[in-house]
């Protein structure tokens, strides 16, 4: 697909133009049929949500995130895609990708996983937070009829993801927590046939949800946007501390966990709080917890601001490093020394990457390949053959 960069894009001319790209790449091997080859607009599917609890007059409280949303009869959630349907909550965006790519790893972002290694990631529309420096504010703040959707169930996901030999799935592009039935399913059904089942998230979610969630996964990159309530009230509509519950949860499940905090210059780039964010890490979910510094780019309602300066990201990362954590990231600059892993131990480069793109890598059977020094990760995929005809968990019931 190729864009006019000097046109004076409407959000539905983008979102029009990425639906024609998505059509247009038969790479993504969706089965030949009408309804998974054409993306398309309007309520595709819905489904029953288990986390909700019924209140008087057919209102209902879900229980899925902190939003703690009340809703009445034929109304949604802030998230735009939940919907009470005469006291009951239904999820509108089960089985409706509005984006379905194939994306290195490394892009979620995910440097201890399978380096270079490619994963199936999908996403919906939908969000529980609304930041104001989103990057995907198209499909994150839209409700599911405002975007172009594929009809694509879990089964048939997982099918794909076969077909293209891919070794991870991941929920992605926006917040996964909406669409938790969904990444629920296809993350199960990933696991049993020996494939990782990845997720990049908000961290916005219940402990009950979260449960579901991290049985369903094998590691996560979760975004701490910043290390006090009044950031999170300000720039996301949310708070700091849920998100912290679910950073120890992760941990105390096993799941390998990676952070990313996008350094937005004059918000959260003050190095008082980048250590104390950083020594809160290493005292709750050890030093070898990879951390993603990531440049801010003028988006969304944030286009006053400038690019983040890359004296500044470094600035934090030394920061960082300083307080004690092995591994801190520069990302969104590509060929900066701080995309590549260093062994704390022998303090050689271990991967070089280029961007996305992995160019060395000196990992031996999961340790440093110059002094044997354990790298914490998950360096071996579980994945055997894959057998694309399975089905192993039936789907919820679609209304």
């Amino acid at each position: 697909m190729t864009v006019d960069c000097h046109h004076n894009w409407s959000r539905r001319d983008f979102l029009a133009a990425c639906a024609r790209g998505l059509c247009a790449m038969p790479w993504l091997g969706l089965a030949r049929t009408v309804d998974a080859q054409m993306p398309q607009k309007g309520l595709v599917k819905s489904v029953l949500s288990p986390y909700f609890e019924a209140l008087r007059a057919e209102a209902v409280q879900c229980t899925l995130c902190p939003q703690r949303c009340r809703i009445a009869s034929g109304q949604r959630g802030a998230c735009r895609v939940r919907e009470n349907r005469s006291g009951r909550l239904f999820s509108l965006v089960y089985g409706n990708p509005s984006a379905i790519h194939l994306d290195p790893i490394e892009k979620n972002p995910l440097f201890h996983v399978l380096p270079a290694s490619t994963a199936l990631c999908l996403a919906t529309a939908g969000c529980n937070f609304h930041c104001k420096f989103c990057q995907s504010w198209e499909m994150s703040q839209a409700a599911p009829e405002d975007v172009y959707a594929f009809d694509l169930p879990p089964e048939q996901a997982i099918v794909q993801a076969a077909n293209m030999r891919v070794q991870s799935v991941a929920f992605t592009f926006v917040e996964p927590v909406v669409f938790l039935e969904y990444a629920i399913q296809v993350g199960k059904l990933a696991q049993a046939q020996g494939l990782l089942s990845l997720v990049h998230t908000n961290g916005y979610i219940e402990a009950g949800p979260l449960k579901d969630l991290c049985a369903a996964i094998d590691a996560a990159n979760v975004d701490l946007k910043g290390f006090s309530n009044s950031y999170y009230r300000d720039m996301c509509d949310g708070e700091l501390q849920p998100v912290l519950n679910t950073l120890l949860a992760m941990r105390r499940c096993g799941v390998h966990l990676e952070l990313t905090t996008l350094i937005v210059p004059g918000k959260n780039d003050d190095s008082a709080m980048i250590r104390e964010m950083a020594v809160w890490i290493k005292s709750n979910l050890g030093a070898g917890t990879p951390l993603h510094l990531t440049r801010f780019y003028p988006l969304y309602r944030l286009r006053n601001l400038p690019p983040t300066p890359v004296a500044s990201l470094a600035r934090a990362r030394e920061t960082a490093l300083a307080a004690g954590l092995d591994y801190v990231y520069i990302g969104n600059v590509p060929g900066h020394e701080g995309e590549n892993t260093f062994c704390p131990n022998c303090h050689r480069q271990i991967i070089q990457r280029i961007g996305y793109m992995v160019v060395e890598n000196h990992l031996a059977a999961g340790d440093c390949g110059f002094c044997g020094h354990p790298i914490p990760g998950i360096w071996h995929s579980r994945r055997g053959a894959v057998q694309a005809d399975s089905a192993v968990i039936q789907p919820p019931k679609l209304s």
